[in-house]
């Protein structure tokens, strides 16, 4: 089975924490949208989009590799992290529906969040993604690539 999951960390590296842990499981190719504007994604079982959370969505960079890269009819799921919780998928949600994919799950967690204003707080949610937070992802991709 192969498995490519596209996404964005930068800030404080939350997501990539949770990626790192579950590339340990199996051999997945991660992209950096940020580095790889372009993939051919055709040959793969299943795809997944990751990215912290800004102004209350996906990054931009990850919804427009999305938007440019996700070929149709394809098994999908997204992964991603968010100072304060809330539904932050439904332009990624968007764009898989009208490419007729699959969307096999999502998991989201808190990560560490100085953007913006709150960097003048010290920010919020520190010490996330914590070890509860990389389990959860771990088993959340447990069960995608079981099904």
């Amino acid at each position: 089975m192969k498995i490519a999951i596209a996404y964005y960390s930068r800030h404080h590296g939350n997501t990539k924490k949770l990626l790192n842990a579950i590339k340990e499981l199996v051999n997945i190719r991660l992209i950096d949208v940020v580095e790889c504007k372009e993939a051919d994604l055709s040959d793969y079982d299943i795809i997944g989009f990751a990215s912290g959370t800004y102004f209350g969505k996906f990054s931009r960079a990850v919804i427009e590799f999305a938007e440019n890269n996700l070929p149709g009819n394809k098994r999908v799921f997204l992964i991603n992290t968010y100072g304060v919780k809330g539904d932050y998928t439904k332009e990624m949600k968007r764009i898989i529906a009208g490419k007729s994919c699959q969307l096999l799950g999502t998991y989201g967690c808190r990560g560490f969040d100085t953007f913006g204003p709150l960097k003048l707080i010290g920010g919020i949610a520190k010490g996330h993604p914590d070890e509860r937070d990389v389990k959860g992802a771990v088993e959340f991709f447990e069960r995608i690539i079981q099904e």
